[in-house]
């Protein structure tokens, strides 16, 4: 299916999705994936589908869309690959920019420091990049690239792009159960360079391509939250953690609405007092979320912390 949706998301309202990439070729072999393993490993740019096929089912779903009165927010090269091998990709964009409607990509940054590359990104309104590491033995752990690729050439390209972009630049770091030691400050020392619009954390939340491997505790996905923040502001960094619905918007459920804001960033002890104090509620609500292995105390900074218990590790 080379167009699918439009489906609900987050980063992007509602995202009619384009897999340009055919299951499952791609640069990178992630520990993570959640489309599973890679089946073939590629570096060099190719045609997978003609253009004109793509702009065709693009444009029938878009039509269909709109005949319902479904709102899209965005075109989204969201493939079941890396979308960048694409070699037809800025013609693509091209024929889909007469739609009428903004584009986006969501990228793994690989082929980022290839000239060709950077200059067709430059089209989209949205491009997210994943920054899983910025040193190389982590990297190549984490991410398992191209045995030709290197990071530096890639960090470089990442902030080459950033000084050409005009658009809406998101950055998606994946935190799993592996030792980062102080590789957390260096992304954030990375990320205040960059200076992205949003730094998304996320965490697997479908099975990942290797059995083993499970999100990050809750620690270390708080820590990576205040680093980044102390690094290009609290309000651009946000969680990917896996729930849905407005983490902003009131249910009239102080229960709800606390879990809701907790699973997009960890929230203060004083930030979660006056949220109970005017739904009139106590702290007996936190106690309670807390014993059922729903909420986690943390403390970062000499300050305590809540956030929303990810599902994989919550009590039985």
């Amino acid at each position: 299916m080379i167009a699918f949706g439009p489906v609900p998301s987050r980063r992007l309202g509602r995202s009619l999705g384009v897999n340009n990439i055919p299951d499952k070729i791609c640069s990178y072999a992630c520990l993570y994936c959640q489309i599973g393993r890679t089946l073939r490993m590629e570096v060099e740019r190719r045609p997978f589908y003609e253009p004109e096929f793509i702009f065709e089912e693009v444009a029938r779903k878009v039509e269909e869309a709109r005949e319902r009165g479904e709102r899209i927010d965005y075109v989204t090269f969201v493939p079941d690959g890396e979308p960048t091998l694409d070699a037809n990709l800025g013609l693509e964009v091209e024929l889909l920019g007469g739609l009428g409607v903004p584009l986006a990509i969501l990228t793994n940054s690989s082929l980022i420091w290839r000239d060709d590359v950077r200059e067709e990104l430059l089209s989209f309104d949205f491009v997210s990049l994943k920054l899983d590491a910025v040193s190389e033995p982590l990297w190549r752990r984490i991410d398992r690239p191209h045995k030709s690729l290197r990071l530096e050439k890639i960090l470089e390209g990442m902030l080459e792009f950033r000084g050409d972009f005009d658009g809406t630049l998101v950055t998606e770091t994946m935190l799993i159960n592996v030792d980062y030691g102080d590789e957390l400050e260096r992304i954030a020392d990375f990320l205040a360079e960059l200076k992205p619009d949003k730094a998304y954390i996320a965490v697997p939340t479908r099975p990942p391509a290797e059995p083993w491997v499970e999100p990050a505790k809750e620690d270390i996905i708080n820590l990576a939250y205040q680093l980044f923040s102390e690094r290009i502001g609290e309000g651009r960094v946000e969680y990917l953690i896996g729930y849905e619905g407005n983490a902003f918007a009131s249910t009239g459920n102080v229960e709800e609405d606390l879990l809701s804001i907790t699973a997009v960033h960890p929230m203060r002890e004083g930030a979660v007092r006056e949220l109970l104090r005017k739904a009139g509620a106590g702290w007996e609500t936190v106690e309670r979320l807390i014993r059922e292995g729903k909420l986690i105390e943390l403390e970062y900074g000499g300050k305590r912390f809540y956030m929303r218990a990810l599902p994989s590790r919550r009590k039985p």
